[in-house]
């Protein structure tokens, strides 16, 4: 347990470069992490105990803001989800209980009584009956799909491939600060060189990559660049 909390501890981004690479506002992000005042009233964090003002964001943080950022169209505060998350921490014994495979994996049956418990909307649940079954919510089971969890069964999450299961391109804490990689090339390496004029075919032998995936890491990179502007 001690290294699973070093990884998901680790200090990574700040507020703006993790919504960045999110595709967040960064108020929306802070508003997940520190709660937020409107109109006189104060509405708790979710992602946070409690509000700490704090700019930095650990890898456990920056993949429970991941966890959210699905639901960000669900028309329902997501601050409902904070009581559910609370107890999740307590039963999981960690502080950051989305970002570990538990949930998603062997424990949907504990999940699912602590929603129900908190009355939690069915357009943020975590989980779904479905007949005799307790599945993953839609939202839920796509951001499952872009994280590897090691063990797989009731493991953390060491990286995430934001661009889906299939890419290449990957965000790992402990490569290039987290920025995005394609076998530790920096998708940004990528899209530079590509931008100057070398072929696909030329990047690839340099970095001793499949042309394939120097396609696949210059593509997310032109997204990334496309949805930030």
């Amino acid at each position: 347990m001690t290294n699973d909390l070093t990884i998901l501890e680790r200090p990574v981004y700040g507020v703006s470069e993790a919504a960045r690479l999110l595709g967040l506002r960064p108020d929306r992000a802070r508003a997940w992490l520190d709660g937020y005042t409107r109109a006189g009233v104060r509405y708790p964090p979710v992602i946070r105990r409690e509000p700490t003002g704090v700019d930095i964001v650990t890898w456990g943080e920056f993949v429970e803001l991941g966890y959210l950022r699905e639901y960000r169209r669900a028309g329902v505060p997501l601050q409902r989800l904070r009581p559910v998350v609370d107890e999740l921490r307590d039963a999981f014994r960690t502080p950051y209980p989305l970002a570990t495979a538990r949930p998603y994996v062997y424990d949907k049956e504990l999940v699912l009584e602590v929603q129900e418990r908190h009355d939690l909307p069915a357009p943020i649940a975590i989980v779904v009956r479905s007949g005799q079954q307790v599945l993953l919510a839609e939202a839920a089971r796509q951001f499952f799909r872009k994280v590897e969890f090691v063990p797989p069964n009731d493991g953390v999450a060491l990286r995430i491939r934001p661009a889906g299961p299939a890419s290449p391109v990957v965000l790992d804490p402990l490569v290039r600060f987290g920025r995005p990689v394609v076998s530790g090339v920096s998708t940004e390496r990528l899209w530079e060189l590509c931008d100057a004029g070398e072929s696909i075919a030329q990047i690839a032998s340099e970095y001793d990559l499949s042309e394939e995936d120097v396609r696949a890491g210059v593509a997310y990179e032109e997204q990334f660049r496309s949805l930030a502007a």
